[in-house]
């Protein structure tokens, strides 16, 4: 196996310039301490055990409103099943907040990872939801004397929140379906996005019924206005990043396209401009949702990173993979986008030592080619791109320009995919390879599988967990 070595590289000319961004930011010119990093990581397991401690407190509420009253089998199911849908509109109030783009979040845990996340507790509200209906069905149909069938049915004339906590658990099992990975492979992302929105709705239609059905909330008291706290601070969140925000941030710089060009790779850079863009807040390694033409704000949105540093004008470069990536190479200079964002954590921000290693395969290397266009001055860089030829690597000329002008050390991997995460006729690893693995940031971008190879090759030369930043693009 070879050991990868980056030596200081000095291209031809490049075919076409890197073109610098007036008006981009300053990288900084310290890096966080290892003690910083930590704290980070303190912080995003405190964020998720909140959603435990408010699971805790509202079945101590349901207690404490009288949950021990009734005895026998059938009031500890009863109770169980309260317990359980308290467990349920946990994991919603928990979808909604990671699902809201509030940069708390995104700055704690990264946009990527609390997507991860509202995947998971998807997954389990539906599961405690289903184990909630069966339980609350088969104590009521025993308290009303009769089977669990005839009393799922009554409970459609019960009253209109019940029905529509019904319709509620009708369209989350749909959005469950349609989520696993097999469904995936097979519904186009703009029809899956389109039903993932019935989990919003869902969560919408289920919400009356806790506060009109539940026990513990016809006292009007201290658990109600705990709920309704939580209920209305999640929802404020998510109607004010997802819909009020973008709304504002695109009337202020209404973003459109200014240049179009063509890769050699058969990707599309695309510039766009507009009012004031650098106070959109926008730094090198991070993504934009964005969808272009007429009526752009009720189109379907794409992520793409930025291939440039940021500064007075927003790039992309963007990959043919699907049917919008594959429109864009279409667009006109002039045309409309509307954004979302800026989202993620894959920043020089996040830097925790002096040296750093930008590694990127296929179009994950437009933001590592960003990341070294912002690369801050103090400490070596290096740089290493993965393709199965140099024509298929995106925006190749640049980095390799980018990087003799910088004085990093560069190298490409060239050929088909083998064992490790470098080619089938020369495997490669980082062990030995890196100077001070204590001291040196892993930026990696690609495939997810590849990605996951360059993360273990990266922990096995002795990089510390927290110093390997990995950017997901995968639905």
């Amino acid at each position: 196996m070879t050991t990868i070595q980056t030596t200081p590289h000095h291209p031809a000319p490049a075919r076409r310039p890197s073109s610098p961004v007036a008006g981009r930011p300053r990288a900084a010119s310290s890096v966080p301490s290892e003690a910083v990093a930590r704290r980070k990581s303190f912080r995003a397991d405190m964020l998720q055990a909140a959603v435990w401690l408010i699971a805790v407190t509202g079945i101590a509420f349901m207690i404490q409103s009288g949950a021990f009253l009734d005895s026998g089998l059938w009031g500890w199911l009863g109770m169980i099943s309260r317990a359980l849908g308290i467990v349920a509109a946990v994991m919603m109030l928990a979808q909604l907040l990671l699902a809201s783009r509030a940069p708390w979040i995104d700055r704690v845990i990264g946009h990527d990872k609390a997507i991860l996340l509202h995947t998971q507790y998807g997954v389990t509200s539906v599961v405690v939801m289903l184990l909630h209906i069966a339980t609350v069905t088969i104590a009521d149909a025993h308290t009303g004397g009769t089977n669990a069938a005839s009393q799922l049915i009554d409970y459609w004339s019960y009253d209109w929140f019940m029905a529509w906590a019904l319709v509620s658990l009708a369209a989350t099992l749909i959005v469950l379906v349609t989520s696993f990975a097999s469904a995936r492979a097979r519904i186009p992302y703009h029809k899956w996005h389109a039903i993932h929105l019935l989990s919003y709705v869902s969560i919408a239609l289920a919400v009356p019924h806790q506060f009109l059905q539940g026990a513990t909330f016809r006292s009007m008291g201290a658990a109600w206005y705990f709920w309704f706290v939580l209920w209305a601070g999640a929802g404020a969140a998510f109607l004010y990043w997802r819909v009020v925000k973008p709304i504002v941030l695109n009337r202020r710089h209404r973003l459109t396209v200014t240049a179009v060009a063509h890769e050699t790779d058969g990707s599309v850079t695309l510039t766009l401009a507009g009012d004031a863009v650098s106070r959109i807040g926008a730094r090198s390694g991070q993504f934009l949702n964005i969808a272009f033409g007429r009526y752009a704000f009720l189109r379907e949105m794409h992520p793409y990173s930025l291939s440039a540093a940021p500064g007075d004008t927003l790039r992309i470069t963007v990959k043919p993979l699907g049917d919008a990536s594959s429109r864009l190479g279409d667009l006109q200079v002039g045309t409309a986008a509307w954004i979302e964002g800026p989202l993620g954590i894959f920043t020089h921000e996040q830097r925790t030592g002096r040296d750093v290693m930008l590694i990127g395969a296929g179009i994950g290397v437009t933001p590592i080619r960003a990341l070294l266009e912002d690369a801050p001055g103090h400490g070596s860089v290096s740089v290493i791109v993965r393709g199965r030829s140099r024509e298929e690597i995106p925006l190749l000329d640049e980095i390799e320009q980018l990087s003799a002008d910088r004085g990093a050390r560069f190298a490409t991997l060239l050929g088909r995919r083998g064992t490790t995460w470098g080619t089938a006729l020369h495997p490669v690893t980082l062990v030995g390879a890196i100077k001070d693995p204590s001291d040196t940031d892993i930026y990696i971008c690609g495939p997810e599988q590849w990605g996951r190879q360059v993360q273990d090759d990266a922990l096995a030369a002795g990089v510390p967990a927290y110093a390997i930043h990995r950017e997901e693009f995968t639905w």
